[in-house]
């Protein structure tokens, strides 16, 4: 979608000129020394084909992909092959802390700032010796092969430690994220009868902790952090040990069990979208096919990239993505969704974030992160004098225009966009985009600003997140590609919702996902994997995702609905609250929306956190004051962000049953930490419903 040229038209025909005139001269000698051609018709080819009768396809090879190299088919000889490949390397980085301090906010408020250095690193020689030791000091505590261990802790470089030391020694990992409540956290311990658990000092103090009577099975915790500590306030028989401690143990490496493929890596809890966590087990071959496919997708990955990791390494997205570096040679510069940036919560003001230090050429974001940095960025243009404001709008719709025919904008590129492609450390060559769909409007916006393809990726846990990523030469919106290599994608009939796979001109249906990266289903859950998983006649594993998917003629998937997301209204007509709320978060005023609807009403509602500068600016312009708090509770403001969130859906073209007719404003965003949303940003329905309950009933006029 064009920006607004907001200037006057003898101006902008003077502009417009001009860019026409430096288009006319540089295009001839660009597009014969560029390539272009080829790059066009490498983007337009068909880029998988049909398998079988039924709506199936495949990437244009003879077989499905399993392994990055051949005879490494397990996860410890993943990372023997890069030590051996790349000894001297860097492989984990860790920025030094330098100071911290406590920093009063205007509204009383105290928020912690820290100043940080420059990153330490540890080789793949360095990291290979030091997850040997820790998996030998393990055994040494009596940590037993095939027996599980749980990990419980924040992306660092020392979980990736534990996670090689696991594999080496053929430990399961039990993996659990940092934000599960209490209750989850000692399902998912108690499940797996973990006797010992990795975790870090602040976690242990502020949410393992109160637990532990619990998890009765839990006898041996060991900390990451190098601080040494005690716990004299524990439960007896508990043993907590410094990873330092555990590794000088394992000084002199015991003899280890050495996995074989079929042997479970990881037992990956959810993050319980949709009710309590379920463990899904990855076996070592199902993680390397499914970092084969993801690898196969990043054209000249190497040694000398450079990845930034800060999303949840108990996210299968995060988790896959190191491997894919970690099997390259790639080094890892650890940071968190605090300090990513000059301009993150956590970094005081005038000293660098992450991004500006490392400055990475990978990175993988949600949506979420990728809609923040977009409504920011945008926020600020709005603040531009006329003049600038309509120069970058200019260069915006003029670089939307030349990417849409597969052409690039060097010039734009360096004077118009660089200080943006800054904000992520001005390297950046390829973004990954997963967990949820990516909207046009954001995928377009980091294409154009930050100056490189972003490819948007669909995947589930029970995939190893592998599935479809689009190629980086396909410019295209809203589509998430075609099948990897590792991957066949059937489309199944969903009458319920009307999807079938003999629709015309696209065939639709719930997408199935088969191939060696399909996992070994749910740990101790016979029902589900009853339900979700099967075996064709061909011995093939598949997975029934519960997504509806179409397939474009040029064999890329298009995501367009989620059976659990569909509700059918009184009068019978069917709402994708999905739909409905990635149109709507494209409105600036929303930092995060979730549609509701009930079976028995006959109209959508909506809970909102609005932009808090948006709806302050909003509140002005009508005259009302008040705290953030105070505006949302004013029946006055709900009524104008819905007359605009009903524009919106207007120019979204929702159809009149599925824009929400009433909403309610929360002054709190949504957080992995209020229980709200998963670690990934989805957003737990039953949990929303439970926390506005009572404004669901007001909504539909219960009270």
């Amino acid at each position: 979608m064009d920006l607004k040229e907001d200037m006057s038209p003898l101006l902008l025909q003077v502009f417009r000129s001009v860019i026409w005139v430096y288009s006319v001269i540089t295009f001839l000698p660009w597009y014969l020394l560029s390539g272009a051609s080829g790059s066009q018709a490498h983007a337009k080819r068909v880029k998988a084909r049909s398998v079988s009768t039924t709506v199936g396809f495949i990437r244009n090879q003879l077989k499905l992909v399993s392994l990055l190299h051949e005879g490494v088919d397990t996860l410890d000889k993943v990372f023997e092959y890069a030590v051996v490949h790349f000894p001297q390397r860097d492989c984990l980085g860790t920025r030094e802390v330098l100071s911290e301090e406590d920093e009063i906010q205007p509204n009383g408020k105290v928020f912690k700032k820290v100043i940080l250095g420059d990153y330490n690193w540890l080789s793949y020689e360095d990291t290979f010796h030091l997850s040997q030791r820790f998996g030998s000091g393990l055994a040494a505590l009596g940590q037993k092969p095939l027996c599980n261990i749980a990990v419980f802790c924040e992306t660092r470089a020392e979980w990736i430690i534990a996670a090689q030391a696991c594999f080496m020694y053929n430990f399961p990992l039990v993996t659990l994220y940092s934000t599960l409540g209490g209750a989850a956290i000692a399902h998912g311990l108690n499940e797996t009868e973990v006797t010992h658990i990795i975790t870090s000092k602040d976690l242990l103090q502020s949410r393992l902790k109160a637990i532990l009577m619990d998890v009765p099975r839990l006898k041996h915790i060991i900390v990451v952090d190098k601080k040494p500590t005690s716990w004299p306030d524990l439960p007896r028989g508990i043993m907590v040990h410094n990873m330092a401690a555990v590794q000088e143990l394992g000084s002199k490496p015991e003899n280890s069990k050495q996995p074989v493929p079929s042997d479970i890596a990881v037992i990956m809890y959810t993050s319980g979208s949709t009710g309590i966590p379920k463990g899904v087990m990855i076996s070592h071959s199902n993680i390397i096919a499914g970092i084969t496919g993801m690898a196969e997708r990043i054209p000249n990955l190497n040694e000398n990239d450079t990845y930034i990791g800060y999303l949840p390494l108990a996210h299968v997205l995060e988790l896959s993505a190191e491997l894919v570096c970690v099997s390259h040679g790639c080094r890892i510069g650890y940071s968190s969704p605090q300090t990513l940036a000059d301009q993150s919560s956590k970094i005081k003001k005038g000293s660098k974030g992450d991004t500006s230090v490392l400055r990475p050429t990978l990175m993988a974001a949600v949506p979420e992160i990728m809609d923040r940095i977009y409504k920011n960025v945008m926020t600020k243009v709005e603040e531009m004098s006329s003049v600038q404001k309509t120069l970058f709008v200019l260069a915006y719709n003029y670089k939307m225009e030349q990417i849409s025919k597969g052409y690039s904008t060097p010039l734009c590129d360096r004077l118009v966009f660089r200080k943006v492609r800054s904000l992520l450390g001005g390297n950046m060559r390829v973004l990954w985009s997963g967990g949820a769909p990516l909207s046009a409007a954001t995928q377009r916006f980091m294409n154009i600003c930050f100056c490189c393809p972003v490819g948007q990726g669909y995947g589930l846990t029970e995939t190893c997140g592998a599935g479809t990523i689009s190629e980086l030469s396909d410019y295209s919106t809203g589509r998430v590609g075609a099948p990897l290599v590792c991957s066949e994608i059937m489309l199944k009939d969903w009458e319920e919702g009307g999807y079938f796979s003999t629709d015309k001109p696209n065939p639709r249906g719930e997408i199935l996902i088969g191939g060696p990266n399909v996992t070994m289903g749910y740990y101790k859950n016979e029902q589900k994997n009853r339900e979700d998983f099967f075996v064709d006649a061909n011995g093939q594993r598949w997975f029934c995702t519960g997504d509806i998917g179409e397939f474009h003629h040029d064999g890329c998937l298009k995501i367009i609905d989620r059976k659990k997301d569909l509700v059918k209204l009184q009068a019978g007509e069917y709402v994708s609250l999905g739909k409905v709320e990635a149109v709507l978060k494209n409105c600036p005023l929303i930092d995060n929306i979730c549609a509701y609807a009930n079976s028995d009403e006959s109209y959508v509602i909506g809970f909102v956190v609005p932009n808090q500068k948006q709806l302050t600016t909003l509140a002005e312009q009508k005259g009302i004051r008040g705290s953030l708090e105070e505006l949302c509770n004013y029946a006055e403001m709900e009524k104008e962000v819905l007359h605009i969130i009903t524009d919106a859906a207007v120019t979204g073209k929702l159809e009149c049953f599925e824009i929400p007719k009433k909403i309610c404003l929360s002054p709190e965003p949504w957080t992995p930490e209020t229980g709200l949303v998963t670690d990934a940003f989805k957003l737990k329905r039953k949990e929303l419903k439970t926390h506005y309950q009572d404004d669901i009933e007001r909504m539909y006029g219960g009270k």
